[in-house]
């Protein structure tokens, strides 16, 4: 192991080592050139810094041991220095990446023990064309480093994260991976999780019995992601690609060190290890060597999935006494600010080959990062666009700080940057003159008439792998609630179990008798909708339930038939899911609701709403004419002996699809007389279906939004998926004396409100309103929640002049039939300027959502 492996403790976790394998290329050719013995030989005073490796185009270096981060740092770049002199002399470039996007035949070391593994292992040994970084940390003996071996494990999804930079395969496609390496290696029989051992002795006879075994051939060949040395007292770290910056390195070398030196404190302490399950644990590596910095990764204290910036900065912090002991804290910090701004090598490879379209440009790339040069690429398909001035306040899912276009986003704004202000202003006019034709309209609460609803056309990205996780969330809240309104109208074994109080469920304003109605076979909730927002960290919550009668779909449908019409240079930039496929989908669901009494081939279904002054006509006007079914209003239908028919044609109906459950009750029939009770009681005789169910405002609740966490936990046996906003109820006697204590940092909501309607946020209010809120949360308790304010993210908007950030929420559909299908159509609300009020009954707005495939 070299240098490296020579690593003298001195009674802690402090002395550090690094070994580095780098990738020789043809600087002509760029492609892999098998010269590591030439250049080898080349090298003057590398005694153990330099060494051959598996592959012939490979050069490893072994850094001396170090006992601050500075002089790691320094040995580090002059052992580069060192290796990149002799080998550019030579017309060969070097490169620290895990993979390399080239293709190359096998070139095998020639040695007795290669060539034997060659023999051996065949493909895993001629595709092993792979480059990583190794962080060795002295420890007090062999029996610490062995028993560290399971407890260190946890910490290591993030520094995998932290190190990936092998995207592409050799044929020069990507992969879908932030690490490629990690899949390669991880197929070796001796890869992943090496289990417990309680001391040297009993690690060395499982290296030995591994020997035995005939499946490896000496104590080299063993690829633990981490392992003790067979002949320092150091415990070795495994798993991370090479990496091109040395910073990056010098990082993940002083979180490593500092893991060990907290979890060497648990040993003196008798403190229990804090491993999983293997099974978890190889599920934590995947999803690192998936997502790299760009995308989540799993927090295994909980589990849980993070965004891998939450992630890495709480690593962070759990590590400051030991990084502090070490006078490494700020020096760590900075460079893992750094790391987290620049993102992953990954990222920025995809980024020049999306630019340029050449993997020769990702080679030149990984070249100038390895020596720590500058780049640019030499011929670009793209102007590699920013937006200057623009300025979000938090974070923002389009734009990186500095203005450079996040991946997901940068086709979508090179395009449209690319039309130029002028240009842009025309097509802006043009899209509102396509929607006032399309006759998209919305009506603000206290406003007399409909207006145009105001839609911004940069489109919002969500990536698959982000949509895949929010369809897994969404659907399984909506199965949990149907589950917990069933139950309420029934036995309440919920109540009767503990899980949520009595009072929360019958005290409820939306518990209503009429909930009864349908039998305990029968779905409730046919149609849902999930708001979820981004917080300051890309974290994605849940923030509102909505199953009485969600809408917008409609709207996210016809956002996109304008956009494709206004801007056909966006129509191929990315593969997405069709919104068109609603409405099919919608009436499927709506079809498999039929009532019991239903005996007939296809059920008769009609939309039922208040008609062209209800705040989204529009939507009940396109979902009817797409689904082929009326619209009708409670005066057109009238209700005889249990069976509802329409009054003029006398059509039978066995399907509502119900746009307007807080009105029913007022609402006349044909007959004048009142509509609501009547459809209860054909529901209640079997003969009809309301879509959704009456009754149902009692499961969207916001107080019982605090307790879905646990319904999800108590009816599906599942845990969570996504995470919620951190909510606490006034009626509770505790958490309201805190809650009046914070008003000012808190958002006030009625529990039975929609569409923002009563919401106060503390943060933006005066002394007056926050003065009038504790007097109405004092007086009437139960009909409160407060919760923690949520920094919503921000996205990009044309004002007609320039891109300005504003907030912005996702609206997510759920229709559950014989199958719970979330649908392929989001809506993205916009907030208007000043304001985290997306609500479109308070004046808010939409843009196109792209869902990617």
């Amino acid at each position: 192991m070299g240098r490296a492996g020579s690593v003298k403790s001195a009674g802690q976790a402090v002395s550090l080592g690094v070994e580095e394998e780098f990738h020789l290329v043809d600087l002509a050719t760029r492609r892999l050139t098998p010269r590591a013995a030439e250049v080898l030989s080349a090298l003057e005073g590398g005694e153990g810094s330099f060494v051959s490796e598996l592959q012939q185009t490979t050069v490893e270096t072994n850094s001396a041991v170090a006992e601050d981060l500075d002089a790691l740092r320094g040995d580090l770049i002059d052992l580069r220095q060192r290796l990149l002199s002799t080998a550019e002399g030579m017309g060969i470039g070097v490169i620290a990446a895990g993979c390399m996007p080239v293709a190359a035949p096998a070139r095998i070391t020639p040695s007795a023990r290669f060539q034997r593994m060659l023999a051996d292992y065949q493909v895993l040994v001629r595709e092993q064309v792979i480059c990583g970084a190794q962080v060795h940390v002295g420890v007090e003996d062999r029996d610490a480093a062995a028993n560290l071996v399971d407890r260190v494990s946890p910490w290591l999804p993030p520094l995998l994260a932290l190190s990936a930079s092998s995207p592409f395969s050799a044929r020069g496609e990507d992969t879908g991976y932030a690490s490629m390496r990690s899949l390669i290696w991880s197929r070796w029989p001796t890869s992943g999780s090496a289990g417990v051992f309680q001391s040297a002795k009993a690690y060395d006879a499982t290296v030995q019995d591994l020997i035995a075994s005939g499946v490896i051939s000496d104590a080299g060949m063993i690829y633990f992601d981490v392992r003790p040395s067979s002949h320092v007292p150091t415990l070795e770290l495994r798993v991370c690609d090479a990496c091109p910056s040395v910073d990056t390195v010098v990082l993940i070398a002083a979180l490593f060190r500092a893991i060990v030196a907290r979890e060497l404190g648990h040993i003196r302490r008798g403190g229990p290890s804090s491993a999983v399950t293997p099974a978890l644990q190889r599920a934590a590596m995947w999803r690192a060597a998936r997502s790299g910095l760009e995308g989540e990764l799993v927090d295994l204290r909980g589990p849980r999935s993070v965004p891998a910036g939450v992630l890495v900065r709480e690593v962070l912090t759990d590590l400051r006494p030991e990084l502090e002991a070490t006078a490494s804290w700020e020096l760590t910090h900075e460079l893992c600010e750094k790391a987290l701004a620049r993102g992953s090598s990954a990222a920025r490879q995809r980024e020049v080959l999306r630019q340029t379209g050449r993997v020769d440009d990702v080679v030149d790339l990984l070249v100038a990062e390895t020596a720590g040069r500058p780049f640019a690429p030499r011929r670009s398909r793209t102007a590699g666009v920013r937006l200057d001035g623009y300025e979000p306040p938090g974070f923002d899912e389009a734009v990186l700080p500095g203005g450079a276009p996040r991946a997901s986003h940068a086709a979508v704004l090179e395009a449209l940057l690319g039309l130029g202000t002028d240009e842009l202003r025309a097509r802006q006019a043009a899209f509102a003159r396509a929607e006032a034709d399309a006759g998209v309209v919305f009506r603000p609460t206290d406003e007399k008439s409909a207006r145009p609803y105001p839609v911004d056309f940069v489109p919002r990205v969500i990536t698959g792998e982000e949509w895949s996780r929010l369809q897994g969330g969404t659907a399984q809240r909506a199965r949990a609630l149907e589950a917990f309104v069933r139950d309420v109208y029934g036995e309440a074994t919920v109540v009767r179990d503990g899980v949520v109080p009595a009072a929360l469920v019958h005290g409820a304003p939306g518990f209503r008798d009429a909930g009864r109605a349908p039998g305990p076979d029968q779905r409730r909730i046919h149609v849902g909708g999930f708001d979820v927002v981004r917080d300051g960290d890309g974290r994605w919550l849940v923030l509102e339930d909505n199953v009485r009668v969600p809408s917008g779909v409609a709207f996210a449908i016809e956002n996109r038939r304008l956009l494709r019409r206004v801007f056909p240079e966006l129509a191929g930039l990315g593969g997405m899911l069709d919104p068109d496929q609603v409405p099919a989908l919608l009436r499927r669901t709506l079809e498999e609701a039929a009532p019991p009494s239903f005996r007939g081939a296809t059920p008769s279904i009609a939309l039922l709403g208040s008609g062209p002054d209800d705040s989204a006509f529009f939507e009940h006007r396109l979902l009817a004419g797409e689904m082929s079914i009326p619209s009708l209003v409670p005066a057109d239908l009238v209700v005889e002996d249990g069976v509802v028919w329409h009054a003029k044609d006398r059509l039978r109906f066995d399907i509502l699809y119900l746009r307007m459950d807080d009105q029913l009750d007022k609402s006349a029939g044909a007959d004048g007389v009142a509509l609501g009770p009547r459809l209860v009681e054909a529901v209640r005789r079997g003969n009809l279906t309301l879509a959704n169910a009456l009754g149902n405002g009692v499961a969207d609740d916001k107080a019982v939004y605090a307790y879905v966490p646990k319904l999800i936990e108590y009816y599906l046996h599942e845990r969570p998926l996504l995470e919620q906003v951190p909510t606490y109820h006034c009626a509770d006697a505790e958490q309201r004396r805190r809650v009046l204590a914070r008003a000012a940092e808190l958002v006030f909501k009625p529990v039975d409100g929609y569409g923002g309607h009563g919401v106060l946020i503390g943060p933006k209010a005066s002394e007056a309103e926050l003065a009038e809120q504790r007097r109405l949360v004092q007086s009437e308790p139960t009909r409160w929640i407060a919760q923690d304010v949520v920094g919503l993210s921000t996205h990009p908007t044309f004002d007609g002049r320039t891109f300005r950030p504003r907030h912005i929420d996702l609206r997510i559909f759920v229709y559950q039939g014989s199958e719970t299908v979330v649908v392929p159509a989001a809506l993205t609300r916009v907030a208007p300027e000043g304001t985290m009020v997306v609500n479109s009954s308070r004046g808010g707005g939409a843009k196109d959502t792209w869902l990617l495939t």
